[in-house]
């Protein structure tokens, strides 16, 4: 704690009552840090807590990202993580840089095909807690079967094929009556969450996580998709605490911010991010 405590006599030194720090504790390699003063009223609070973290970083020598702000009316509880890792990331990107490019323009090529799109978004339907691996081999087997074969038909497939939830054949059949307005309801969108709202709310089967994967392979680039692997990650570096079987809505966010932090010091996409580290995680770049 000691750079954390002579950056909260700095801080407090430059703001003085603008922004109190009323609190701080550090849990593994998160530091909450509880603000109070004027700062409560402020239309750029989010600034201070910004300065603070870079202070945090001047001190230390790595990244400190601000990844959660939670007003409490009276004050602001704010979640920073301590990314003392980011060496080793650059590491994995050295690495596999080209076959993470390759696979990034893949997806982009995906994204301008209804059949394919369709097709990508069976597959994440029925990754949900399964294997991606199996998963592909699943999609390439069945491939246009996705469109056109019944829901009997698609089921028994399933079945033969190993696949644990065959009633998720049930999910296909209902996302069919989107076939061949697929594309023309993404590109109505300007903003990539607002998408994956629409998507969470209207396919069944498909949760924060799935949308988000089924977005990164058609080619979206600034949405995180917050599986086991990254779950496992982030534990593994002291930035989650406590386990995830469910995430709520907010979590999702919290995680994917704090994501997006890591991406941005790395100068890279949330899918390039997502992709690094699953290989840093099991050794594979799949999709």
């Amino acid at each position: 704690m000691e750079y954390i405590d002579k950056a909260k006599l700095i801080y407090e030194d430059r703001f003085g009552i603008e922004s109190k720090i009323l609190s701080l504790n550090k849990l593994m390699n998160v530091i909450i840090v509880e603000f109070g003063g004027n700062v409560i009223h402020s239309c750029c609070s989010v600034d201070y807590f910004e300065d603070f973290a870079l202070l945090l970083e001047e001190l230390s020598g790595f990244p400190h990202i601000v990844f959660s702000v939670e007003n409490l009316s009276d004050r602001f509880k704010v979640k920073i993580g301590i990314i003392d890792f980011i060496e080793e990331l650059k590491k994995i990107i050295e690495k596999c840089k080209d076959i993470v490019e390759k696979r990034i323009k893949e997806f982009e090529n995906i994204g301008t095909d209804e059949d394919l799109i369709f097709k990508e978004l069976c597959f994440c339907i029925l990754t949900a807690n399964f294997s991606a691996e199996k998963g592909i081999i699943i999609q390439n087997t069945i491939n246009n079967g996705f469109i056109n074969l019944s829901k009997e038909e698609l089921y028994n497939e399933l079945i033969k094929l190993g696949y644990r939830y065959p009633n998720r054949s049930e999910y296909v059949i209902e996302a069919r009556k989107y076939y061949g307005n697929l594309l023309k309801i993404i590109k109505s969108f300007s903003n990539t969450k607002s998408l994956r709202e629409w998507l969470v709310k209207n396919i069944k089967g498909i949760g924060y996580k799935e949308a988000s994967h089924f977005l990164r392979n058609i080619g979206f680039k600034d949405v995180a998709i917050i599986d086991r692997h990254i779950l496992r990650f982030l534990k593994n570096k002291g930035l989650i605490i406590e386990d995830f079987k469910n995430l709520t809505r907010k979590r999702y966010s919290e995680i994917e911010n704090l994501l997006s932090g890591i991406a941005d010091k790395l100068n890279k996409t949330l899918a390039e991010l997502d992709l690094y580290i699953w290989y840093l995680m099991t050794g594979k770049i799949l999709k």
